[in-house]
């Protein structure tokens, strides 16, 4: 394989001709955070109950060998996979994922002292958190509604639990010295056609003012708001819309999360990023990938993962959209899942700041949309995969294949005897 200098003077030459600095577009890179999901390494079972069913239209599907059982194998299977990936990271925790030393602890009466060893392990590991409250796999959610529910114990019993996740949150933001991205997804919703989808809506509206009510710090806690079209058992209406949240998320100042796998096949994320930014504080994203509906296959370097990367770059949106992964394959080594997934956001990543935006909007400015559409094929064939092995090379993970036969090695050492 090239050298890593090497690699980068052809690149250099090759993509300044389009009036790319390759260097800027790797410090770039290596500077953006991408907040990977913890549930990947456990197909989102959680600390709670030790092997409980998942309710809320969630499923992970398949059952390869090796899957963390405890705290302790979940953290040491992530140490190993960020090795692998090379970037700037975070680790998105959901509530159920608590270390309470064994003790049973309700979902309204969680508090920072709960993850106080996750922040300590985040701190030794160089990571950032964010955070998740945990609305689904309990039994206060077994009829399908938490925020949304009529009855007033139910209800007030999630909003104490969203409280308390903004309060946890903060928290990992104040400690850790980077902003904690608390996300709300609530699976409230019918299987079958609802008659009064407006008093649903209602409640849930009513939770959220009362959630938000009490202020935090936006330095080190930001709310993120998240829709979805439908779920397993609740393929009629989904409570929370894309509409609600949109409503929500600029009447409370809050982010809108998209996520890749809650819209209709037809739709693309990549084209909602610049309309929500119009009227909303910021972006979370929840980059999936969804195989004819919400499956949450591993992320691939694909053309929407790419569109996604390059929309954000091509409007100046670095700073408002927050990046994070959302998929659970239980049908293959879950590390390699991981790695798999979160390098190729870092290569969409990459992908994105070296494309030569200011040459392509200066020909769509003056209608020159030959040019455009003619370069936008060209640069396709540029050498990216030089580049792209020079900042793994760079940042101190295995370029090229190398990092599978490490991935292979420490399932044979490690995952075999689980």
């Amino acid at each position: 394989m090239m050298n890593a200098e090497r690699a980068l003077e052809i690149a250099r030459n090759v993509y300044g001709k389009y009036g790319v600095d390759v260097d800027l577009a790797l410090k770039q890179t290596a500077e953006t955070p991408v907040s990977i999901h913890c549930w990947q390494g456990d197909d989102v079972g959680g600390f709670e109950n030790a092997g409980g069913d998942l309710t809320g239209g969630i499923q992970s599907t398949g059952n390869y060998p090796g899957k963390a059982r405890t705290i302790d194998e979940l953290r040491g299977d992530f140490e190993f996979a960020n090795k692998l990936i090379p970037g700037k990271k975070k680790f998105s925790l959901h509530a159920i994922y608590l270390d309470a030393g064994g003790k049973k602890v309700e979902r309204n009466e969680i508090g920072p002292e709960h993850f106080t060893s996750w922040i300590e392990w985040a701190r030794e590991n160089g990571l950032g958190l964010d955070f998740n409250p945990t609305f689904f796999s309990h039994p206060l959610s077994a009829d399908g509604f938490t925020l949304s529910s009529d009855d007033e114990g139910v209800r007030r019993f999630w909003v104490e639990h969203g409280i308390r996740s903004r309060q946890i949150s903060e928290t990992f933001g104040r400690e850790l010295g980077m902003t904690s991205v608390n996300n709300f997804w609530v699976p409230d919703g019918f299987k079958d056609i609802p008659v009064n989808r407006t008093k649903k809506r209602e409640n849930l509206a009513k939770s959220y003012e009362e959630i938000f009510a009490l202020p935090t710090d936006d330095r080190f806690n930001l709310d993120a708001v998240e829709s979805k079209l439908f779920g397993v058992g609740l393929e009629s209406c989904t409570i929370g819309s894309h509409e609600f949240y949109l409503g929500c998320a600029m009447k409370h100042h809050k982010l809108i999360t998209l996520d890749t796998g809650h819209f209709h096949p037809t739709e693309f994320v990549s084209d909602k990023i610049s309309s929500s930014l119009q009227y909303i504080d910021g972006v979370m994203l929840h980059v999936s990938r969804p195989v004819r509906w919400d499956s949450d296959h591993v992320v691939i370097f694909d053309d929407e993962l790419k569109a996604i990367a390059c929309e954000i770059r091509r409007g100046g949106f670095e700073k408002r959209v927050h990046i994070g992964l959302d998929f659970f394959d239980g049908s293959i080594n879950r590390i390699a899942c991981w790695a798999i997934g979160a390098r190729n956001m870092e290569k969409a990543i990459l992908w994105a700041a070296l494309e030569p935006v200011a040459m392509l909007q200066k020909f769509e400015a003056e209608g020159d949309f030959t040019s455009r559409l003619a370069y936008l094929e060209e640069i396709k064939t540029l050498p990216f995969g030089l580049v792209w092995d020079a900042y793994c090379e760079k940042q101190g993970v295995p370029a090229g294949d190398k990092w599978i036969a490490e991935m292979k090695q420490y399932e044979k050492d490690v995952l075999s005897d689980r």
